[in-house]
């Protein structure tokens, strides 16, 4: 399946993202940040520049006239196609009516939220959270229903006693619910006196923990940081104001208008009170003094004791006393108990126009499913500070090419069992590392329905699998990754969501509508999954929120984006496709789902810069991307489906018989070295099929696998994958230019293409070999072998001979190329030549 960088999504690419942004931009920390303006540009795809003042000593030329290309709106985003050579009206109108949804929805977030950024944070207050007033606060959206309750283990399942009603304080008017649980005091202890006090459940757990009560620190404060007379007003704040009033409305004051004279000037009053007061006995109040120089608009300068001055700066504010206030964990513990203890179950209740109904939350981050296989349900991952998992790594910078290895934590063992995520780091993670990779692409983390889906039939999108293990041993795992060197990348499944009603989103709250589309739009007609709505600002909230919880709380570095064929096509990508630029902006194209992917592209680059964003489309969206990606598990099917060439790829079925025809490891491993050399040699990065997935196609026979998993895994398996990862490492290859295919013939089953000055042959033929087979080259001079999978070291039948390394090549026109070599390919094998010597003619 085609895997495509998300960087420039969807046109224009990254680099020529100022042709369809608006023209002003400024620079923020060393990123590029747009604000509103229109802006005309030409076809020829040039930055525009801010407006600068005009220079008087110089002649201004005229403004030209605006071309009829910027069209009504002044905003061309097809001078991107024209730069390349495309023309075609119909993409350009789809272009120019994207960018406007775009501007438009973006304008409708910013009623609701202070930012994008601030939008995909919703992950910080839905879901049960930890308050620091001694409770946990639950917040859901549920616009269908009509009552909302918290059930668990905590309150016996009670759908009555942590709850909120429609109409009532606990529901806005967007359909979020609110629910409080107050932590629970213990028996014998008395509630807080103080309606703000707080506890500090996480840093410094024990701080705070004196035993002093609330009146002693009260009574101190006073004592030690006020002077004598300087909490005067403090102590009785209404004093001066009754005095005032007294003074003004009292039985000696003005009972008339007429009695009520007319107010003199400030500085008239403040002599006044100078002359009244000039016998007072001294006071440690601030001695203050107003002085006027006389003019019109003079400030008046405030003249104060400079000892008096300097005793107030030398005076530090009582933030002892607060911290003090401020109790501890141990406090804490001691006075309460939570509200909702760490490690148990909860689901939500509502009530609908359907009927009473209990869901999994669908913010929860730990789900378990039930010990009857009934309903799954969630549980509460609150672990204390001092035994929660602290990060010792940092990630490590993002290599000039990726070499992704692609696997799955559960089947990644040799025995016979669900492999957790400690097992994988333990186990895996140091081979990986030695096989030369520096991505691991993990499928299958995120909670899902059905293991056989090996993970795509998402039910809880923030919920690490509980099969693999815990939050914190999956923390662990990115931990040791990055300690590694390695990067990790999660295999995201935004493009549908499982049906099933018990354990995942769908009929949410009792409605039709909440997450996902009605109707037909709203279930995929061949994989019967339920279908999001992108265009809902409460699901765009959820799914954005979704990838930046993986990224701040699991330390992720990239996502590849599964499957957005069945996202951006309302027929789900299921259509026929011919390649023509209409079935790109036709009616079927689902442009909200375009704009969530633009969003959060954007969203991810802004949190972490050096995020890596793969798509995965199988359907090959025109200029999706500049650079495109082969995921290794589907690059069969599409890999030369291109518009440039009209070829019908007949040998799927071939290959995978070629690869999973015998159960002999040592040919498995020549096969997989074949197979993956293919695929990482001719995308921009690697993938490999994992070992676990051969071990499940070959039915998991103890016998077939045990040569991979022990002694021949270390002859065969490390040797040939480190060796391809040395390829890139000291060649650079994946840093080159992209492959240039330039022979295919379906009948010897021979593919070829030329890579920088490296020459890539690969025989998929499971019978002959060519002991003299022709391929055009364009350089004359003499290429080398740098890599051979028919190699005995490899497993292969080593029927290329140390003299046969070499090749000259001969002056004769072949592929349309001036130069052919003529070299032996063995059955089943790949050859990698490198360009060493250039013979001039």
């Amino acid at each position: 399946m085609a895997s495509i960088t998300l960087s420039a999504l969807f046109l224009p690419s990254s680099r020529d993202r100022s042709l369809v942004l608006p023209a002003r931009r400024t620079r923020y920390r060393g990123r590029e940040t747009f604000c509103a303006g229109r802006l005309r540009c030409s076809a020829t795809g040039e930055p525009q520049q801010h407006p600068k003042v005009p220079n008087p000593n110089k002649s201004v030329r005229p403004l030209k006239k605006k071309s009829s290309a910027d069209g009504d709106s002044g905003v061309d985003p097809a001078g991107f196609l024209t730069k390349h050579g495309i023309s075609h009206k119909a993409f350009a109108q789809f272009l120019r009516e994207r960018y406007k949804s775009l501007k438009d929805l973006k304008a409708q977030i910013l009623t609701r939220f202070a930012s994008i950024m601030e939008m995909s944070s919703g992950y910080e207050l839905l879901g049960v959270h930890r308050n620091v007033h001694h409770r946990l606060d639950f917040m859901e959206w549920a616009p269908g229903a009509r009552y909302c309750a918290l059930v668990g283990d905590f309150n016996g399942w009670s759908p009555t006693e942590n709850s909120a009603r429609e109409g009532h304080f606990g529901r806005d008017d967007y359909g979020y619910w609110l629910i409080i649980i107050e932590d629970k005091l213990r028996e014998g202890e008395k509630p807080d006196d103080l309606y703000f006090q707080q506890y500090n459940y996480v840093d410094g757990f024990d701080k705070g923990d004196s035993g002093v009560t609330i009146q002693e620190i009260f009574k101190k404060m006073n004592d030690e940081y006020w002077e004598p007379g300087e909490d005067r007003f403090i102590k009785s704040p209404f004093e001066i104001p009754a005095k005032l009033y007294e003074q003004i409305f009292g039985p000696n004051g003005p009972q008339t208008e007429e009695e009520l004279e007319e107010i003199p000037d400030a500085e008239t009053r403040y002599k006044a009170w100078k002359e009244q007061h000039k016998y007072d006995p001294p006071s440690n109040l601030p001695p203050f003094d107003v002085i006027d120089n006389g003019k019109e608009y003079d400030i008046y300068n405030v003249v104060d004791d400079p000892v008096w001055r300097a005793k107030f700066r030398a005076k530090k504010p009582p933030v002892a006393y607060w911290l003090e206030m401020r109790k501890g964990r141990k406090a804490w513990l001691k006075k309460y108990t939570p509200g909702i203890p760490h490690g148990s179950r909860y689901r939500v209740y509502f009530n609908t126009p359907s009927g009473p109904l209990e869901r999994v939350p669908a913010w929860a981050t730990y789900v378990f499913p039930d010990g009857e296989g009934k309903q799954s349900y969630a549980v509460h991952w609150e672990p204390p500070p001092e035994s929660a998992y602290k990060w010792k790594s940092m990630r490590p910078k993002v290599p000039k090419s990726l070499r992704i290895y692609e696997c799955h934590v559960g089947i990644s063992g040799s025995e016979p069992k669900v492999s957790s995520f400690n097992e994988f780091t333990l186990k895996v993670l140091p081979h990986v590392k030695e096989a030369g990779y520096n991505v691991i692409q993990l499928i299958g983390v995120i909670e899902h329905k059905d293991y056989s889906s090996v993970g795509y039939r998402v039910t809880n999108l923030f919920a690490v699998s509980s099969r693999f293990g815990t939050p914190d041993d999956f923390k662990h795992l990115v931990d040791e990754a990055h300690g590694q060197g390695l990067l990790v990348f999660l295999d995201i499944v935004h493009s549908y969501s499982a049906a099933d009603e018990m354990v995942g989103l769908s009929l949410f709250d009792g409605s039709n509508d909440c997450y996902f589309h009605t109707g037909k739009r709203g279930h995929h007609k061949y994989w019967g999954t339920r279908m999001f709505k992108y265009g809902d600002l409460d699901v765009l909230h959820y799914l954005l929120s979704n990838l930046k919880w993986w990224v701040a709380e699991y330390q992720v570095d990239g996502f590849q984006f599964h499957s957005l064929s069945s996202m951006m096509y309302t027929h789900n990508g299921f259509a026929s496709f011919t390649g023509d630029m209409e079935e790109y902006c036709n009616q079927y194209v689902d442009k909200d789902a375009l704009i969530f992917l633009i969003l959060a592209n954007e969203m991810l680059h802004e949190l972490h810069p050096g995020i890596i964003t793969i798509a995965e489309d199988p359907r090959r969206l025109l200029l999706f991307s500049l650079s495109l990606l082969f995921s290794s598990h589907y690059y069969l099917q599409v890999l030369f489906m291109t518009p440039k060439q009209n070829y019908v790829f007949s040998l799927s079925s071939f290959l995978y018989s070629i690869f999973f025809s015998t159960s002999q490891a040592a040919e498995i491993t020549n096969r997989q070295a074949f197979s993956t050399l293919f695929v990482q040699e001719h995308s921009s990065d690697m993938c490999l099929w994992s070992k676990e997935w051969y071990y499940q196609l070959l039915q998991r026979k103890p016998s077939d696998f045990e040569v991979l998993s022990l002694s021949g895994r270390y002859f065969l398996y490390i040797i040939v994958f480190t060796d391809m990862m040395k390829l890139d490492e000291y060649e650079r290859m994946l840093s080159r230019a992209t492959a240039n295919i330039h022979h295919i013939n379906d009948t010897t089953m021979v593919i070829s293409y030329m890579r920088g000055p490296f020459l890539f042959v690969f025989n998929f033929h499971p019978k002959s070999s060519y002991p003299r087979y022709s391929i055009g080259v364009e350089e004359a001079g003499e290429f080398q072998v740098i890599l051979n999978t028919d190699a005995i070291k490899y497993g292969g039948e080593g029927h290329i001979k140390s003299d046969q390394y070499t090749q000259k090549t001969i002056s004769k026109r072949v592929d349309g190329l001036r130069n052919c070599l003529e070299i032996p390919l063995p059955r089943r094998s790949a050859q990698v030549y490198k360009l060493t010597r250039i013979l001039r003619i």
